[in-house]
Order: C-alpha cells, then sequence, then structure tokens
C-alpha cells in the first residue's frame, strides 16, 4: 500500500506532507516536536492532527502485516489462486480481510465438517447446479449408509455443506453486512421487567442502527453487563434471506427450490446473522468509544489547561466525615507550609474548634485563595468556609476544585518523594490546593484515567483510553513547556524526547550542581543524547539564563536565526540585553514577513512563532483561557427558584449536554437542546470544561438532587 498518497487523501492534505510525517515520525520524532518544530513539512497541522495521522498510519501498516499473514497462510495450504490474491490486494479493512480467510481458516468440527466425512460432498454440489432432469430425493438415496440411514438425512447432510459455503462467502457477508447496517436496529428490552432501574428507559428500547447516539449504544451495554437489559439487533430476516436466496437459486429445476429456500434462511439464521450482529454491536461500540474517547480528551485537555492562579497562598481542604477535613497550607511555589485536621460536620464544639483553626491559619500564612476538594462533606464544607470567610476583615476567596485522583496521587511513590513527612491524608489536601496553583503541573503527578472527565469511562478500552489521555497530557506540557529548575519528575516525564532515566538524571544534575543556567547546560546531562536534545530543548524554559530566547518556545535550532531577525528589523545591542521587543511584529510588518523569511533561510510559520515568542517571552498559553471562577457565599438547593439567573463554571462536557457548577453541591445540566439557538451536533462546539457562563432555573427537583439549566435566554 502507497500509505503516503492513502493518508494525503484521508487527511486532505498534499502527499508530500504525509510523506514527510511519515519520514519524521520513522525517524523517532515525537509528536510534540513535529507539529512545533516542522511546520513547513506538514503545513502547520496540529499535533492532535498529527496524532491521528500517526495512528491511521499504524492500523494501515497493522493491516499489510495481517494480509501477508493471511496470503501466506493460505499459499501453504497451496490454494492461492490469483483470484484470491486480487480480493487480498483489493482489501481496505480487517473485517475483509477475515471474510476472505474465513474458508481457508482451520475449522473446528461442524455440522458440514461431519457431512463431508461422511461423502455428502458430491450430493451438495449437484443440489447447487440444480441441473433440470436431477432429483435430490433419488440422488440422497445412493448416500445412505449405515451414519446417513435415510435420504433425508442425506439431503439435511448436504444442506449443512452448502449453508456454511455460503456462510464463507467474503461476497455474502459483505451485502448483508451492509443490509444490516442501512436496516437494522439496535433493540433493547428489560430482562428484569419487575424491577426498577437507571435503564428504565431502555426497557423498551429500538433506534435504527445507522443513527443510534454512541451514549445510547455505551448505556445499553452497561445495562447488559449488569443485567437488567436483553439486547439485540433487529432486521426483518426475509430481505437478507431473499438476497442470499437470489444469489443460489438458478430457477432451473424447482425440486431443488424449497431445499435451496431452506438452505438460504439456515444460513443465515444459524451461521451469519450471529456472527455479524456480534460484529455490528463490536462497531456501534468500537465508534461509540472513540467518539467519548475524543470527549474525554477535549475535556481533559481544558481541564489541564485551566489558568494558574498565581503568586497565591493557597489553603487546601480535603473534605470528610467520621475522619475530619484535612487542611494545608502552601506558598505560592507550591511548599507546604501548615497542615492540620478540623471537624466541621461534628460537634458545636468541634465546629468551632474548626472555625478558630482556619481562622488563625488563614492568618497566619495570609492565605489568599481556598481550595475545597469535590468529595463526601463538599458541600458542609463548602458552607463552613463561607461562613468562615465572613469573619474575616479582607476579602479571601474559595474555589471548589476536582479532587479526582487525590487519593491516588496521596498513595504514590512520588507523592511519598515529595511530601514524606505529610500523613497519606494530608498529602490530598496539599494536591488540592496545587490542583487551584497550577493544574496542570499538579494534574500530571496523577494517571489520566484517574481524573475523570466524560462518562463510561471504565467501559472504554483501557489501553486505548490510555494511549488517547496520555496523548492529550503529552500535548498540554508540551505546549505551556516546563521550567527545567522546578520541574518535577512527573511534569518533566510528559516533556518531548524525555524518558523516565533522564528525568532521573535531571533532577539529580540540579540536586548536584544547583539550578540550569542555560539550555546548553542540558548536555551535560548523562544519558541526554544530541537526539533527545533536539527533541525537548525547545520545551524546557531557562528563566535564569542569560540568553532571553532560553526562557521562550525558540528552539536552540533557530537561535541563529532569531538573532538575525532582531539586527535586521533594527533593534540596537542596548534593547536586544533588556529582552523588550513589545513592538517587533510591527517591524516585522513593515519590513515584510515574506521577504524577512528569504532572508534568515526559515519558512513562514517558523519566522512567526519567533517573533510571536520575542514579543512575549515566558508567555503561558493558558493566560488566554477564561480565569477560574472563586466564591465567597454558597447557595442551598433550597434556595434555588425557577428562573433564577446565576453565572456557573463548567465541570464536565458530555455527548447530551453539559454539567454546571453554579454553587450549590449537586451541577446543573444544560441539555444540548438548552445550549445555545442554532443547532449543533455535539455540546463541545459551544462550551469546554472551566467555561464560565450565565444560566437560568429551568427547574429543581429537590427530592433527587436534579438542577436543568437553560443558556437560551
Amino acid at each position: 500500500m502507497d500509505y503516503s498518497k492513502t493518508l494525503a487523501q484521508l487527511f486532505n492534505i498534499k502527499e508530500e506532507y504525509a510523506q514527510n510525517i511519515i519520514a519524521l515520525l520513522d525517524d523517532g520524532n515525537t509528536i510534540p516536536f513535529i507539529a512545533r518544530y516542522r511546520k513547513e513539512m506538514h503545513g502547520s497541522m496540529d499535533d492532535q492532527l498529527i496524532r491521528e495521522f500517526s495512528e491511521k498510519l499504524e492500523y494501515l501498516r497493522g493491516l499489510d502485516k495481517r494480509r501477508e499473514e493471511i496470503r501466506s497462510l493460505i499459499a501453504s495450504q497451496e490454494k492461492l489462486t490469483d483470484e484470491v490474491a486480487a480480493a487480498l490486494d483489493a482489501a481496505q479493512t480487517l473485517s475483509e480481510l477475515e471474510d476472505i480467510y474465513r474458508p481457508f481458516r482451520p475449522k473446528r468440527k461442524t455440522r458440514a465438517s461431519v457431512a463431508k466425512e461422511r461423502g455428502l460432498e458430491p450430493l451438495a454440489l449437484a443440489i447447487i447446479k440444480q441441473e433440470k432432469e436431477f432429483s435430490p430425493t433419488k440422488a440422497a438415496a445412493d448416500y445412505i449408509t449405515e451414519e446417513v440411514p435415510t435420504a433425508d438425512d442425506a439431503i439435511q447432510g448436504a444442506m449443512d455443506i452448502i449453508a456454511e459455503q455460503i456462510s464463507d462467502s467474503a461476497e455474502i457477508r459483505k451485502k448483508l453486512r451492509s443490509i444490516i447496517r442501512q436496516s437494522g436496529a439496535l433493540t433493547s428490552s428489560a430482562a428484569k421487567p419487575d424491577e426498577d432501574s437507571v435503564y428504565a428507559n431502555y426497557y423498551e428500547f429500538s433506534e435504527p442502527v445507522k443513527k443510534v447516539a454512541g451514549h445510547r449504544v455505551l448505556a445499553i451495554n452497561r445495562g447488559e453487563k449488569e443485567g437488567f437489559l436483553k439486547v439485540s439487533v433487529a432486521i426483518d430476516k426475509d430481505v437478507p434471506v431473499g438476497v442470499i436466496f437470489r444469489l443460489l437459486n438458478r430457477d432451473t429445476n424447482p425440486l431443488c427450490t424449497d431445499i435451496l429456500r431452506d438452505v438460504a434462511e439456515d444460513a443465515y439464521t444459524r451461521l451469519i446473522f450471529p456472527s455479524i450482529e456480534r460484529e455490528i454491536r463490536a462497531e456501534l461500540t468500537e465508534a461509540a468509544a472513540e467518539s467519548a474517547m475524543k470527549v474525554f480528551a477535549v475535556n481533559l485537555k481544558q481541564l489541564l489547561m485551566q489558568p494558574p492562579v498565581k503568586g497565591k497562598t493557597v489553603l487546601g481542604l480535603d473534605p470528610g466525615y467520621r475522619t475530619g477535613c484535612k487542611v494545608a497550607v502552601v506558598d505560592q511555589t507550591g511548599k507546604v507550609l501548615d497542615t492540620a485536621v478540623i471537624y466541621p460536620t461534628h460537634s458545636e464544639r468541634k465546629i468551632a474548634e474548626s472555625k478558630q483553626t482556619l481562622l488563625r491559619l488563614i492568618n497566619k500564612h495570609n492565605v489568599d485563595i481556598i481550595s475545597i476538594g469535590n468529595g463526601t462533606a463538599s458541600k458542609e464544607t463548602e458552607m463552613f468556609t463561607a461562613d468562615v470567610l465572613k469573619e474575616l476583615d479582607r476579602k479571601v476567596y474559595y474555589m471548589v476544585v476536582s479532587e479526582a485522583g487525590a487519593s491516588v496521587y496521596s498513595a504514590s511513590k512520588l507523592a511519598a518523594a515529595e511530601l514524606p513527612e505529610l500523613d497519606l491524608t494530608l498529602r490530598s489536601a496539599a494536591s488540592i490546593a496545587r490542583r487551584l496553583q497550577d493544574p496542570l503541573a499538579e494534574l500530571v503527578k496523577i494517571e489520566p484515567k484517574a481524573i475523570g472527565v466524560g462518562q463510561y469511562q471504565h467501559d472504554m478500552p483501557q489501553k486505548r483510553l490510555g494511549e488517547t489521555l496520555d496523548g492529550v497530557v503529552e500535548d498540554c506540557v508540551n505546549s505551556v513547556g516546563a521550567d527545567l529548575n522546578t520541574a518535577s519528575p512527573a511534569l518533566l516525564l510528559r516533556v518531548s524526547g524525555l524518558n523516565s532515566t533522564v528525568c532521573k538524571n535531571i533532577v539529580a544534575y540540579r540536586e548536584e550542581n544547583g539550578a540550569f543556567s542555560s539550555r546548553a547546560e542540558l548536555k551535560k546531562v548523562p544519558k541526554l543524547g544530541p537526539k533527545a536534545f533536539e527533541q525537548c530543548a525547545g520545551f524546557l524554559r531557562v528563566p535564569e539564563s542569560r540568553n532571553p530566547l532560553d526562557n521562550t518556545a525558540v528552539h536552540p535550532e533557530s537561535y541563529k536565526s532569531a538573532k538575525e531577525l532582531l539586527s535586521l528589523v533594527n533593534y540596537s545591542d542596548k534593547e536586544i540585553k533588556t529582552a523588550k521587543f513589545g513592538d517587533l511584529a510591527n517591524r516585522v510588518k513593515a519590513m515584510g514577513t515574506k521577504t524577512l523569511a528569504e532572508k534568515l533561510g526559515i519558512g513562514l510559520p517558523t519566522l512567526d512563532d519567533i517573533v510571536k515568542e520575542l514579543s512575549k517571552p515566558g508567555r503561558d498559553p493558558r493566560d488566554e483561557m477564561p480565569a477560574p471562577m472563586l466564591r465567597t457565599d454558597v447557595l442551598d438547593i433550597k434556595d434555588l427558584k425557577e428562573g433564577m439567573e446565576l453565572k456557573g463554571t463548567v465541570r464536565n462536557v458530555i455527548d447530551f449536554g453539559a454539567f454546571i457548577d453554579i454553587g450549590v453541591h449537586q451541577d446543573g445540566l444544560v441539555h444540548i437542546s438548552q445550549i445555545c439557538d442554532k443547532f449543533i451536533k455535539h455540546p463541545s462546539e459551544v462550551l469546554k470544561v472551566g467555561d464560565v457562563v450565565n444560566v437560568k432555573i429551568l427547574s429543581v427537583d429537590t427530592n433527587k438532587n436534579r438542577i436543568s439549566l437553560t443558556m437560551r435566554f
């Protein structure tokens, strides 16, 4: 297969770009490096698109590998005809390849194989021929033996052979698969009709296979797995059976017609439909999972790219009932200053003591913001915190943050190494505080799957989900960059080109030699060779370096061009030393971008990137995102009234809507139909995790803790 040609058509890019990306990937370049520093070679495709390109390339190579395996297996049976070879070459999917291989696949004992052992294959072939004077009943008499006691048994054996031949036909399977995809319906019914469950909506459900929504497929699958639903693909069998019969019947011998009609029905119901039903359900599940994982990826990216709350002392609260609420105060750099355990849900005496402890810590450490985990007892802790803040003579805000994965982090080796002096539970309070200060730096310490964004996460193929979310984390870390002198090993590990050994060596080098003074010093780190330096250098920042370029995303390979650019647009040596290039874009535009790119011998995308970075050294792309919404007071669900207008923060985006934090313990749901006035296919077209939005209360069900919201007002 010509991969570059196929992929160029699939991604609608120049074939030259496809060839370049394949060559770059095969040469060991990482996706973040290719996306950022080789834009001229692929037309400025983003990292997500290049990642999809890489996955498709891997699929096509796997397809070709399987194609050759099947070719070799058929050839070893001495059955590789020109026709079979051509069919293998033309196959575009794994299912097509497996259909071609099906007749040659070694089979376990079947009704057809038993009939063949009993010598009934000639009778089957004669029935298929349907010659005018042929009588199946008379011919069957010649096959009566001890194992085949009657003519009817002989005909049945022949029918079993024909049915298996039909089932093994790649052409027939392809036609029937297409018919069932187009005309079939995914149906579900109650496995336990008298038992109520969250799957009640699916107790009498039917939707066309070609239209069924992915989130419904996943819900139905889970309902089936938990024993509440019976699920099947339904279709009027007369249509596919008729297709098979028409392919078999030649209208030359009416004595064979009824036999072949029965064969067509048996082949379809016993052999073909069950396997195609499994295939179609697997396809629906795979498509639903891929769609869900894309939603997870978008949500995770938005969560990781939340703007950091810089330069603030934060008090983290990890709520709890019986064991109390854990408290950790961290300074502006994330260093733990103080810890405590308070009991805001216990007796009045304990609540009063807790209030005094919290006030003491806030005043002692000049706390700016309180970060509250959203788990068990979060609501009570939030109400307690709001009361405490009223007693202060200055503004202190709070924010509820997701504590997903905090317990996973607190029990990890990394947490033990970072916070060896703290108890497990207090580590999670420190993590909750740091999540507000720098969500990306803190959340990279946790396995992405444990962060919990999206629905049906545990129903996904876990390996594929892990790969998808790991890719998101990698892209986020590299788009922001990492401070070489402060980044944790967990953050460094996500930087392009670095592995765990090199990350440990970087940290060891820092501890032994002090802070890095330049990017070039990276070359002294053991095991960090020229290739690794090329891949990682542009993503690591050194604010302490004398060279201002070391604190930008400009790659060292472009330093010479960057310096020449400053000279060409008439910056003085004094101006260059101060690293103030605010009007660089205007100077470049005045001299002509294309002219300057040609003089420097670089592409326009690279020049644009250099100009952006020099105009704002240390630029953080997260600063362009909406700032998190901080609160000083709390609402109760009982305070909500229909028509009330509020501000809220998007916590999760799913296929059928979005969950919004409006300051009560229960997030409200904005259904997709209530997001905007225009038609949208998916809520993510309008909303992203972390967005601050205006909503109106549609309805409140205090018994079921359900809040319906609208953004259409």
